[in-house]
Parts: structure tokens; sequence; C-alpha cells
């Protein structure tokens, strides 16, 4: 590969940067080096919003936008993209007339949405990432997923949410679609990203055996997918990274696709869409993947970087592993394939061999009498990390357990299954006496940790109750287990 500038386009035409540190975060060049300081800096960690731009895309000759956080997004993953700021919503409206403000802007302002203001252009991204992507006005709670990741200290969130509606009234306005898929035209024909500055190097493959090469040329490299965690090593751990294989150019790797072997997620695969062919798969994903995270955060994150984490409380595992996930490993021009509960060893240690990385999930069919479950227990609906996320995946024949498949996160050092429990389980009538018992070993199987999330007591209990709500959703005819659930009685 050849080294050369990382290119882009924002405002209106193609942006060259060539001396910036590969780990500057986006928010730092739009701030500092652009002097677009409509975007904010709240938390540095993609957790408040305030940094929320919008990136453009061509997938499959369509322009596709999505909200990110810039606070997290290092610099050289925009190449080949075109990046929106809340300053150039004001030129798109229609009439092409800078200063005129875009709907959802004008709508924030109609409805007195904003008062200290900090928070209001993350949300208006928010919004016309949102507003873009449907010609019709979505729901509230379509909207109040998309504003999942903006948090507002004082405005209270009614008059923002009544702003989607609003925005809607105005005449429909939009990006120039083609334009933009034009400007990006020449940037998809540059060779692929060699980018040298600092000291460091930002290499971003577009194949598979390029990186598989790059890989195995570079094994002390850092392998970086959304960095939705690696972002925060750099903006809050301050740690040098030093450098950096970039797999989200390689298409290959945003592979989804569903045959006679079952679900096959390519580990590049955004989190958003990664979760859209989850739920598709298996619709009891459906909450799980609405609470994972923010959509700022899915839309950057990748699944195969969150099982490749090795984190205790990566909310994905539990419910890949309950549904028989098999992990896909490349090494060079070799492929080796082995049961994702196998592929955490310790705590943060996982199988992956020097030169080694993750290419892809299969998640096998599902028989037809398995019964699925997977919940996340946090202190927040959103935006939160998980004290315990439970996984089931149970077969019922003729009333008798044939089979069980349970996983855990946050009750041990890696995400595990809880096999004693299952054990329990199979040959054992499926009724709440069996349920009873099992909820016991279940409680007694894990040594969970004391911290600032939950007491060891505390997940052991909820471990144990997330049997139990399975036994009242599934073999108790659907026995509401939610306040929300509950008829109101005239």
């Amino acid at each position: 590969m050849s080294e050369r500038p990382i290119h882009f386009y924002f405002r209106g035409e193609v942006r060259q940067v060539a001396d910036a540190p590969p780990t500057r975060t986006v928010l730092q060049y739009l701030r500092e080096d652009a002097h677009a300081t409509g975007t904010k800096e709240g938390c540095a960690e993609g957790d408040c919003g305030a940094c929320t731009v919008v990136l453009g895309e061509n997938v499959g000759g369509e322009l596709q936008l999505r909200a990110v956080n810039a606070c997290i997004q290092f610099l050289p993953t925009l190449d080949g993209k075109a990046l929106f700021t809340v300053e150039d919503l004001a030129g798109i409206n229609g009439l092409g007339i800078t200063g005129l403000l875009h709907p959802v802007q004008q709508a924030l302002v109609d409805t007195h949405a904003s008062q200290c203001g900090f928070c209001t252009p993350g949300f208006a991204m928010s919004l016309f990432a949102l507003y873009e992507n449907n010609p019709q006005c979505p729901d509230k709670a379509a909207v109040c997923d998309a504003l999942s990741g903006n948090l507002c200290r004082c405005t209270g969130y009614r008059p923002i949410v009544d702003a989607v509606p609003a925005a809607y009234e105005q005449d429909r306005v939009g990006v120039d679609r083609p334009a933009i898929l034009a400007a990006l035209a020449p940037l998809a024909a540059l060779p692929p990203l060699d980018y040298r500055a600092t000291g460091q190097r930002f290499l971003a493959p577009r194949n598979l055996a390029e990186l598989a090469d790059a890989r195995l040329s570079a094994p002390d490299a850092r392998l970086l997918a959304g960095g939705t965690d690696v972002g925060l090593w750099v903006t809050k751990q301050l740690r040098e990274l030093g450098d950096l294989i970039y797999v989200g150019a390689v298409a290959e790797l945003k592979v989804i696709r569903v045959d006679a072997n079952g679900l096959f997620i390519g580990a590049g695969a955004s989190l958003t869409d990664a979760f859209d062919a989850l739920v598709a798969f298996e619709p009891a994903w459906t909450e799980l993947a609405r609470r994972f995270a923010s959509t700022p955060v899915r839309n950057a994150g990748t699944l195969g970087g969150n099982v490749a984490n090795g984190s205790p409380i990566g909310d994905s595992m539990p419910g890949l592993i309950a549904m028989g996930a098999q992990i896909v490993l490349r090494k060079g021009g070799q492929v080796r394939q082995l049961p994702l509960e196998d592929f955490y060893l310790a705590y943060q240690k996982t199988a992956l061999e020097p030169g080694e990385f993750v290419q892809a999930l299969r998640i096998p069919p599902q028989p037809a009498e398995r019964r699925f479950r997977t919940w996340k227990i946090s202190k927040r609906i959103d935006q939160d990390i998980s004290a315990v996320c439970g996984a089931f995946a149970l077969s019922v024949v003729d009333g008798v357990v044939s089979e069980a498949r349970i996983a855990f996160g946050g009750m041990a050092a890696t995400p595990q299954r809880a096999r004693q429990t299952e054990r329990f389980l199979v040959g054992k009538l499926w009724g709440q006496t069996t349920v009873d018992a099992a909820a016991d070993v279940l409680a007694h199987e894990y040594a969970p940790l004391d911290d600032m999330r939950a007491s060891a007591a505390y997940r052991r209990q909820v471990a144990a109750g997330l049997l139990q709500r399975v036994w009242l959703e599934d073999g108790a005819g659907g026995a509401p287990t939610r306040l929300a659930e509950l008829e109101v009685q005239p």
C-alpha cells in the first residue's frame, strides 16, 4: 500500500488531512482545526451526545446517513465518507439559502426545545439523521430510540420529542443524495488508506486478504473497528495506541446473510445492522437490541468488536452463547471456528492467537421447540452498563426440558454458561416446581463480585429471578412481568 492523506467530503468539497495524529478525534478536528465549534464536547466518551455528527457513506449505491459520536471517532475513519455537522443544516433547507433553518432546527425553536443550548446541536443532528432516514413521521418510540444517546439537563425531553412531528409539518427537504454520492465516487477510486503521522501508522485494508496480510505482518498493531471502546482509551486513559489496523473499510466483514446454516454476521457489521438481523432471526432479541448503548454507539460499534473485546459485561455475548453461536477466526489464509463460550479464557483474555482476528459469527438454525429470552438489568433503561445480562434457550418437548443453554454476563470474569443449572433442568418437567428448584441452583452457581453497579447478593437474586421470568412469560401462560403489561381495570 502506498502512503496517502485522509480524504473526506465536508462543506461542499473534498478535504485532505496529512499531518494529524491517527488518534486525533473528529471532534478535535472540528473544534480546533476546522473551527466548527457548533459541535460540543461534553463527556468525551460517547455518552452525552453533545458531539453528535452525521456520516454519509455509499452502501450498495445508496447514501447511508447515520449519527455517530465525534468525540470517540478517530479522524482517519472519515476516509471516503461525508461529514455533516450542525452548521451544515442551515444550508440544507430546500432553497439553498445559507442561514435559513432546516425544518428540524426550526421545529426545535418553535417547540421551545432549548434553554442553555449546549446540548441542542447534538439533538439537532440526531433528529436530522432520523428525519433523513424516515420519509414519514416516526412514532414516539422511534423518536425516543433515536435520542437515547442525547442528554439534556435543563429543558426536559417533551418539547424535544414534540419537535419531530413539527418538523414533518413543514415543507419536506433533504440532503442532495446524488450530489453527495458523486462527490464520494472519486474517493472510492483511491488506493486503500495507508496514513502515517507523528510516528504512527493507520492502515485501512479493503478486503479480507489485505487485512489478513496486514495482521500477520503487524501482529502487535491495534485492531480498530468502531472505536466505541478504544476511543475511550485515548480520551479518558490518555493511552498511546501505536500502529492501528482499521477493519471498517473491509466490505466482506460487513456481510450479513441467512442460509441453511443459520445466520452469518461479519465481524465488521455495525451493531445497528447486526441487531436488526438478530431480531429478524429471533424476535426475542428486540428489547436487548433497543437497550444496547445508544443509536450513535450502535451505528459506529460492531458486533465483532463487542465480542472480541472480551468484557464480562458485553451484552451481546450471553444471548449469542445461549443460541449456540460459533466464532470464526482467521489467521493469514487459515480459518478456524469454535463455540463462542470457548473463546473466553479469563478476564479480558481470549483464544486469539498472534496475527489472528475475528472474521464472523455464525448462529445455527434454532429448533422449533426452543424458547429464547435475553434481558439486560441496569440502573437506567437507556445508555447504561449492565449489572447482569442473562440469556436462556430452552427446548421443551412434551412438557419436558430436552435441552437448556443458559448464559450470563456480569456474574463472572467472563461471559459464562450456567452449566450446573442446565444439567439440573434437562429431563425435568417444565413447571413452577422445577423452576423454583433450578433458580436455587442458579443462585449458588456463580461467585459474582461486589462493585459499584451491584452487590454479589443482588446479582445472584437477579439471575434466579430472570429464570423465573422465563417461566412466567412462557410456561405460565404469558403472565405479565411488568407493570406496563397489566391491564388497567375501569
